[in-house]
């Protein structure tokens, strides 16, 4: 079966551009859009999507309200946050109206398809600049609380060679750098679809969901260097 998706942004041209883009995918299929966060959920009502992208700056009511409505009346609403602003306050608040994913408008193809993918199979999915900037606020607040206050918050990094290649290693400290996969390819020198698949192997082996749990899981166990 198709992934239904719904696209809800008051700019017509963007709009048009990410519907153009969701149609190359095979598996994909948008069944509506709508221009303000007011009629999000009897779009959503009415057409019962899987995956809602939802841009959090609208007239009258906003995505982030939108959402928190969206998923208050329909619980198992996955929604996707597009937005221009990278502040860890934006994603924090965004997420805790329990939206699955938070994308920057800059994004490529390849980051929006395979954002709706993770989210459609109950994952999240985090633009890879703002997983850095999470990870940096990560940090800071460990060394305001007093863990890092006297040494570094991680001394000696245990790279997780019991599980991962080294190859995988590498991949898995850029994802906590905040590169995109082909960032991490032009980087390394291999294809993206190469990356993919070292990636794919990472979420395996590390037993998460999508690269945002496998980022977290990797600082709480000290695989990654926090820079």
């Amino acid at each position: 079966m198709k992934t239904k998706i719904v696209i809800i942004d008051d700019h017509q041209l963007f709009r048009e551009g990410v519907k153009r883009i969701l149609d190359f995918e095979p598996s994909f299929e948008v069944v509506a859009e709508g221009d303000d966060g007011e009629e999000a959920l009897e779009i959503v009502e009415t057409h019962k999507p899987d995956v809602v992208i939802m841009d959090i700056n609208m007239p009258k009511v906003n995505g982030v309200e939108a959402t928190k409505q969206l998923i208050e009346a329909n619980p198992e609403t996955k929604v996707i946050i597009l937005s221009i602003h990278d502040d860890e306050n934006y994603v924090t608040h965004a997420l805790k109206t329990g939206a699955r994913g938070y994308l920057l408008k800059e994004m490529d193809a390849d980051t929006l398809i395979d954002a709706v993918k993770v989210v459609a199979d109950g994952g999240s999915y985090l633009h890879p600049r703002v997983t850095h900037n999470l990870v940096n606020e990560f940090r800071r607040l460990a060394t305001a609380n007093g863990q890092a206050s006297s040494q570094p918050l991680q001394p000696e990094i245990r790279r997780p060679l019991h599980i991962l290649t080294r190859r995988e290693c590498e991949v898995l400290q850029m994802l906590a750098d905040g590169k995109s996969n082909r960032g991490i390819g032009e980087a390394l020198f291999i294809s993206e679809k190469t990356v993919k698949n070292h990636v794919s192997n990472i979420l395996q082996k590390m037993n998460v969901n999508d690269r945002t749990q496998a980022v977290v899981v990797a600082i709480k166990n000290g695989w990654v260097e926090v820079k």
